[in-house]
C-alpha cells in the first residue's frame, strides 16, 4: 500500500513545487509625473541644513528640542500602538506562512460506554476503549493561493511599518512645531512685559501733566487703558505658552502637570532644506510606501480570490493505535493506519466566485487611486512649504525693518508729548505700532520654523522605504524595546 501511495505523494510534491501562482504578479503602477517642485524654482538655498535621518531635528541646533524629541519614540502612546500593531500584522504573516507546511497532530483518549445487562466479560455492559495516534494533513499549494496570500499578508506587515514610521514622524514634527510656537508665546511674553512697563511710565507721565495742569484727566484715562489692555495680552499669552507646553507633555507620553520647561528663546535662524526631486517622495515618505504596499496587498489578493475557480488537493493520512486494555495498547496488532489524496472543486456557488473576483480587483483600484491621490498630496504639502518659507523669508525681513520704524516713530512720538508738541492719542498710536511690529516678527519667525519642520516632514524626514525590506521591516530597536518593555 506504501508503495502504491507514494507516487501520489511524489507528485503532490512536484505539483506543489512547480504549480503556477494565479493572478497577476505585482507591478507597481506609475505615480503622476512631476519633474521638479514649481516653488523651488530659482530659489536655491546657500547652506542647505543637513538631514541626519535618525534626529532630523538636530538641525535646529536647540538641545531642549532635542532632549524632547527623542522621549517621542520611548513614551508616545500613539506610536505604541502603531508599533503594537506592526506586531499584530507580522505575526499574522507568520500565521500564513504556517500554512504552506503539513500540519501534524498527535492525539490519545480512553472511552468508557456501556449498555444492555453485565455478562462475564463486562460489568453492567460497561466497557473501554483506548486509542493513540498521529494524523497529518497538507493542503498542496497547486495554484499558488496559500503564497498569494503569504505575499498579502507580508505586503500588510509592511503597511503597517511604514504606519510606524509615519506615526513617529508625525509626533515629532508636531512636537517641533509645538514648541517654537511655545518659545514664540515665551517672546510675545517678553514684549508685553517690556510694554507693561513702559505704559506704567506713561500712565506716571499722564498723571504727572495733569496734576501741572498741562492736560486733562483723559490722558490718564487713555494710559490706563493702554495698561490694561496690554495686561489683558500678557494673560492670554500665557495661557497659549501653557497649552502649548500641555500638548507637548502629551507628545512625550506624560502627564501636563509632570512637564514644566523652563523659559527658553526662539531660534534665530531657520535652517533650509533642499527639497530634492519629487521623484525622491516616492522613496523618502512612509504614507507613500504605506499606499504602494496597500496596492501590493491588493493584488495578492486578486490572486488568492481566482484560486477558488480551480481544484484543492488535500493530502492527509493517519497511524493509530487501538485496544481495549490500555497496557497493550502500542503493540503492532493494535495498529490502523490511512493515507489518500482528497481532490475537492466547487462546481456551483450562486455566483459567489466570480463577485470575490470582481470585489478584489475593484479593491486594487481603490488602492491605487489612493496611492496616487497620496502621491499628489505628497506633491502639495511640499509645494506649500516650499512656497511659505520662501514667501516668509522676505515678509519677515520687511517686518523687521517695519519694526525698526516703529520704534523710531514711538520715541520721537514720545518725546514730543514730553515737551507738549503731541498729544497722548498720538504716543497710544505708536506704542500700539510698535507692539504690534514686533509680535508679527515674532510670528512670522515662528510661522518660518513650523514651515521649516512641516518641510522636514513632508520630505520623509530622512527616512527611506528600503527599510522595509531590512530585518527589521523599518521598526527600529529602540521602538521594539518600548513595546517588549509594556
Amino acid at each position: 500500500m506504501i508503495r502504491r501511495t507514494a507516487p501520489l505523494l511524489a507528485l503532490g510534491l512536484t505539483l506543489a513545487l512547480t504549480g503556477c501562482a494565479v493572478g497577476p504578479n505585482y507591478r507597481r503602477p506609475a505615480a503622476p509625473p512631476s519633474p521638479l517642485f514649481k516653488a523651488a524654482r530659482g530659489w536655491q538655498p546657500a547652506v542647505p541644513a543637513r538631514i541626519v535621518p535618525s534626529a532630523w531635528w538636530t538641525v535646529y541646533h536647540d538641545p531642549v528640542l532635542s532632549r524632547l524629541e527623542r522621549q517621542v519614540a520611548v513614551s508616545n502612546q500613539n506610536l505604541k500602538a502603531a508599533v503594537a500593531a506592526y506586531y499584530a500584522a507580522r505575526e499574522a504573516a507568520g500565521v500564513t506562512r504556517g500554512s504552506l507546511f503539513p500540519s501534524i497532530n498527535l492525539g490519545a483518549s480512553q472511552t468508557r460506554s456501556g449498555g444492555g445487562a453485565a455478562t462475564q466479560f463486562t460489568f453492567g455492559g460497561a466497557r473501554t476503549s483506548d486509542q493513540a495516534g498521529a494524523s497529518a494533513s497538507w493542503d498542496v499549494d497547486l495554484w499558488g493561493r496559500l503564497r498569494r496570500e503569504l505575499e498579502s499578508a507580508n505586503a500588510r506587515a509592511q503597511v503597517s511599518a511604514a504606519d510606524v514610521a509615519a506615526a513617529r514622524l508625525s509626533a515629532q514634527a508636531t512636537l517641533a512645531q509645538d514648541y517654537f510656537q511655545l518659545r514664540a508665546a515665551e517672546q510675545q511674553l517678553r514684549l508685553l512685559k517690556s510694554l507693561v512697563k513702559d505704559d506704567q511710565v506713561s500712565l506716571r507721565i499722564a498723571q504727572n501733566r495733569v496734576n501741572a495742569g498741562v492736560t486733562t484727566l483723559a490722558d490718564v484715562y487713555a494710559a490706563r487703558t493702554q495698561l490694561e489692555s496690554t495686561q489683558a495680552q500678557e494673560d492670554t499669552a500665557k495661557l497659549d505658552r501653557a497649552n502649548l507646553e500641555h500638548a507637548i507633555a502629551v507628545l512625550i507620553g506624560r502627564a501636563p502637570s509632570e512637564l514644566s520647561l523652563a523659559v527658553g528663546h526662539l531660534a534665530a535662524r531657520v535652517p533650509v532644506v533642499p527639497a530634492g526631486v519629487p521623484s525622491r517622495l516616492l522613496l523618502r515618505r512612509p504614507d507613500i510606501a504605506a499606499a504602494e504596499r496597500a496596492m501590493a496587498s491588493a493584488n495578492a489578493d486578486i490572486g488568492v480570490a481566482e484560486s477558488a475557480w480551480f481544484p484543492s488537493l488535500t493530502l492527509s493520512g493517519s497511524y493509530d493505535f487501538a485496544s481495549s486494555a490500555l497496557s497493550g495498547l502500542l503493540k503492532a496488532s493494535n495498529a490502523v493506519w490511512s493515507f489518500g489524496p482528497q481532490l475537492a472543486l466547487n462546481l456551483f456557488n450562486g455566483g459567489a466566485t466570480l463577485a470575490q473576483t470582481r470585489e478584489a480587483r475593484a479593491t486594487y483600484d481603490e488602492a491605487v487611486a489612493t496611492y496616487r491621490q497620496t502621491v499628489l498630496g505628497a506633491f502639495q504639502q511640499v509645494e506649500n512649504d516650499l512656497a511659505s518659507l520662501h514667501f516668509l523669508q522676505s515678509e519677515y525681513a520687511e517686518e523687521l525693518q517695519a519694526v525698526a520704524d516703529a520704534k523710531r516713530s514711538e520715541t520721537l512720538t514720545l518725546n514730543q508729548y514730553k515737551a507738549g508738541v503731541a498729544d497722548y492719542a498720538s504716543v497710544l498710536t505708536a506704542q500700539t505700532a510698535r507692539l504690534n511690529a514686533e509680535i508679527t516678527a515674532v510670528s512670522l519667525q515662528s510661522e518660518r520654523l513650523v514651515a521649516s519642520a512641516d518641510l522636514i516632514d513632508a520630505l520623509g524626514g530622512g527616512w527611506n522605504s528600503a527599510s522595509l525590506n531590512g530585518p527589521n521591516d523599518g521598526v527600529s530597536e529602540s521602538l521594539r524595546s518600548t513595546v517588549d518593555a509594556r
